[in-house]
């Protein structure tokens, strides 16, 4: 099925930062960078059709690095409050570039291991391109509050990393919400889901 969203904001000066950013660092490919918004940009702002973005929380972005989906998500909406995390120190520096460039008061950024992270909890939590599900839900769901979200972006093939995760999601009390599918605007069918787990 086919799930459309609107963009409300206009993300031509993100993909100019993004590119002199890009060309430096190499934070996607140079075939990927030609399809930035269909591919980064739109993907990352599918988490819309979630509708858990409300004014005040706070989002953890595990592994965020060349900044998606965590700065899309701060531009597309001010009033949440982004963090985004990496171990890379050179894709922190890049997303703090970024952040300071395009002025987005509602993003930080940490560069550390998740795991290492302590004492806070987030309303949402999300990854995209990280790790297996069964491993990235073992770093995610204990930094979860209790009536949380945690969107893992993937593939379609989504429902083997799920069989795979059961004992983890066991493990932490959580289970899986919902599967939401949808594709992105490519004249290809490009196929991807988001899986919601909470407690």
């Amino acid at each position: 099925m086919d799930r459309i969203f609107k963009v409300e904001h206009d993300f031509s000066e993100f993909k100019s930062v993004f590119s002199e950013q890009n060309s430096m660092l190499n934070l996607v490919s140079k075939n990927d960078e030609k399809y930035l918004y269909e591919k980064h940009i739109y993907d990352s702002l599918a988490i819309k059709l979630t509708n858990k973005l409300e004014s005040g929380k706070t989002l953890l972005d595990i592994g965020c690095g060349g900044g998606f989906p965590s700065l899309p998500i701060a531009i597309e909406y001010p009033e949440v409050n982004v963090v985004g995390i990496d171990s890379i120190r050179k894709k922190i520096n890049a997303v703090n570039f970024m952040k300071e460039k395009l002025n987005i008061e509602n993003f930080s950024a940490i560069c550390d291991r998740v795991e290492n992270l302590k004492g806070q909890k987030y309303d949402i939590i999300t990854s995209r391109a990280v790790a297996d599900l069964s491993i990235i839900s073992g770093y995610a769901l204990p930094l979860l509050k209790k009536d949380g979200v945690f969107v893992a972006y993937k593939s379609k093939k989504a429902l083997e990393e799920i069989k795979s995760a059961e004992k983890v999601l066991s493990q932490n009390k959580a289970k899986v919400l919902d599967i939401i599918d949808y594709t992105l605007p490519l004249d290809e069918v490009y196929e991807r889901n988001l899986i919601i787990i909470g407690f």
